[in-house]
């Protein structure tokens, strides 16, 4: 990769290595040279060497002296490099497959529930294609099925755009270092065969879907500290991954999300790190922890409107101009590989003072009623009628009598209406 380029509308030639780009009387020159290729002449930036009426190495292997700017991870360090177009990823057999069989499997899971679906959907001024366009009761989720490298620009520039449209973006992905994890809501599942994706068996998601969780910290508490790693006695809040949650959270099924996001039920959650202004996390949380996150912590959720908060900053070595042209070469100028993005620990970790009316959040999926033959025959006795007839409230696990018309209008514990 080259560290310079020339500019052919301002007859400059540009050094990435300096913060100004050796050129401090252009303002705005960065964002102009690092827009999308499509949003600004593909000859604006050429190869300094071609530029010279050199030889250029991409030139004789029949390439374009046209160049574009991107970041490159390297040593640990990120910098501004040029490179020759096009430089673009060809989706391989495999890829497109999966891809297929996802947009495929979202449209069916879609229609069998009764919600809209549109494929390719286009809108109406053409600037914008969604892989699978759902339409519910709660949301006009936009699925964007992701099995090829993306940059995170492109993922921001779309998802806001598709806001725009009044559509929530919605991305899924089977790697867990791409780049559109945490630039926009997102999921990623397993990264099977594509007969794997459009069969009918059970696809779960693995990240991307997590679940409120709020406790006190005592000597008691099963979760260690987030802030001192001992105990401060005060009240922690956190989204979680479903085998993290205390007790534990079911995994979300990605044809369950399909309709959920639609309904509303599902709801999209941009969260930032109070620790780091320079981080945020998406994820899906359910709408009644949603509520109550807001509740706490006074966020809103409200997607950035400027660039990106979180990514890794540039480092700025400047060097000296380097006008040869290092079309083809490998080994130092290849990106490091790109870590993996999505975290297992818990993101959006506030602490307060006082517990928060109805603190302890209840587990969202049905408890397990656990009695002896003789606890359920005391407690049938108790609450005249058959044994079998024992069930547990759907929040506190209270044994309650569930069924018949003898049933509780409420559960004695919490009140809640038995069966709902």
């Amino acid at each position: 990769m080259a560290n310079g380029v020339f500019h052919t509308r301002y007859d400059i030639e540009i050094n990435l290595t300096y913060e100004d780009l050796n050129n401090p009387d252009y303002d705005g020159l960065l964002e102009e040279i690092t827009q999308p290729v499509g949003q600004r002449p593909r000859d604006l930036l050429q190869c300094l060497k071609d530029y010279k009426g050199e030889e250029c190495q991409c030139a004789l292997a029949g390439k374009s002296p046209w160049m574009f700017v991107r970041r490159q991870r390297s040593n640990g360090q990120v910098t501004w490099v040029a490179a020759h177009l096009p430089l673009t990823h060809t989706a391989t057999p495999q890829e497109s497959d999966k891809h297929k069989a996802m947009k495929e499997r979202i449209a069916r899971t879609a229609e069998r529930h009764g919600l809209g679906v549109e494929t390719e959907a286009r809108s109406q001024d053409g600037r914008i294609i969604t892989d699978v366009l759902v339409t519910g009761a709660g949301a006009r989720v936009g699925w964007e099925a992701q099995y090829s490298p993306i940059t995170a620009n492109t993922v921001r520039r779309r998802s806001a755009k598709a806001r725009e449209r009044n559509i929530a973006p919605l991305w899924v992905t089977a790697d867990a270092t791409s780049a559109l994890i945490d630039r926009a809501p997102w999921t990623r599942v397993d990264d099977v065969p594509w007969q794997r994706i459009a069969s009918p068996l059970t696809l779960m998601i693995r990240a991307g879907v997590r679940h409120l969780q709020i406790w006190k910290c005592t000597p008691s508490s099963e979760r260690p500290c987030p802030a001192t790693g001992d105990v401060c006695g005060m009240w922690h809040s956190g989204w979680f991954l479903p085998a993290l949650c205390i007790p534990q959270e079911r995994a979300t099924p990605l044809d369950e999300l399909v309709v959920t996001s639609a309904d509303g039920e599902h709801l999209p959650v941009r969260s930032r790190d109070p620790h780091d202004a320079r981080r945020a996390s998406y994820l899906w949380a359910l709408a009644r922890d949603v509520s109550r996150w807001r509740e706490i912590t006074g966020e809103t959720s409200v997607p950035p409107e400027s660039g990106p908060a979180d990514d890794e900053p540039v480092t700025y070595t400047e060097q000296e101009l380097d006008s040869s042209c290092h079309y083809g070469e490998e080994g130092p100028h290849t990106s490091s590989p790109r870590p993996q993005r999505e975290r297992t620990s818990a993101v959006g970790l506030h602490t307060f003072d006082h517990a928060p009316d109805d603190a302890l959040l209840q587990p969202t999926r049905p408890i397990a009623l656990r009695l002896s033959p003789r606890e359920r025959l005391v407690v049938a006795a108790e609450l005249k009628c058959p044994p079998w007839e024992i069930g547990p409230c759907m929040l506190c696990a209270t044994p309650i009598h569930r069924y018949g018309p003898r049933s509780p209008k409420a559960c004695p514990a919490c009140r809640l209406t038995a069966g709902t």
